[in-house]
């Protein structure tokens, strides 16, 4: 068995031994679903109650993924929590200490992780589409509809790269106190902010959450972006790429 076979091994041992980051992962799919299969229900039952132009632009794609606004938080908590939990046990210095070479060590946690998030992301956002669907009856699309596939395929890259982001965060933070302190509320609340008022809106559209949702709407007007769905998502991904970078270099450069 090769050193980074073995390192990627002991990777997906760390995820699967760690019982909060399981539970983190569970949370983010059933709160993504069961939220927007609430919203979609409750969608279905006032729709006639809607304005004819609300009725023109209504999204149902996007629709059944109005749980994942909070689901990703979990999401986040998980990334958080798969990088902190070795400094704050003080893990760190043995597996450091057991894979010196640090680039080794990040991208082979950000490769077992990606790969589980991404898999989990995509099990959440088909489920959420379809249960959405079903719940919005008449008022809802078919996956072969023009931009649906995309967007629900969309839907489970966003949710796996905003954990990868947090990844990134907490490799540069180092404490789980200070990640969740600033994470949480970012994109609970202030990204929501500037994203949506008018004197901050033309930067806030380019924060990675704003920007990475875009790749689930459909209807062009349901989030009234200056790019599209493809460019959102890339941004985001730009994001994130920013984020391990910088969490390799402060690796790299402090000591565990």
């Amino acid at each position: 068995m090769s050193h980074s076979t073995r390192v990627l091994k002991s990777e997906w041992t760390k995820v699967r031994s760690v019982r909060s980051t399981v539970w983190t992962l569970a949370t983010a799919l059933l709160v993504s679903v069961g939220l927007g299969a609430l919203i979609c229900g409750v969608t279905a039952s006032t729709f006639d109650d809607m304005s004819s132009s609300e009725q023109v632009t209504f999204d149902a794609t996007y629709t059944s993924f109005a749980g994942m606004g909070i689901g990703q938080l979990a999401m986040i908590a998980f990334g958080v929590l798969i990088v902190s939990a070795e400094y704050s046990t003080g893990m760190i210095r043995n597996s450091l200490a057991a894979v010196p070479q640090r680039g080794t060590f990040l991208w082979s946690k950000v490769l077992i992780a990606g790969a589980l998030v991404l898999v989990v992301g995509m099990v959440t956002s088909f489920c959420a589409f379809f249960l959405g669907q079903a719940l919005l009856g008449s008022h809802g699309v078919g996956i072969g509809d023009e931009g649906v596939l995309r967007a629900v395929v969309g839907g489970g890259i966003y949710m796996a790269l905003i954990a990868m982001f947090a990844v990134g965060i907490t490799f540069v933070l180092r404490s789980p106190l200070l990640a969740f302190a600033i994470l949480m509320p970012f994109f609970f609340l202030i990204s929501n902010i500037l994203g949506n008022v008018e004197a901050t809106k033309k930067v806030g559209q380019y924060l990675p959450d704003q920007a990475g949702t875009t790749v689930m709407a459909v209807v062009p007007d349901t989030l009234n972006r200056p790019y599209g769905p493809w460019e959102g998502l890339l941004i985001m991904v730009a994001w994130t790429a920013a984020a391990l970078l910088a969490g390799f270099f402060v690796l790299k450069k402090r000591d565990a």
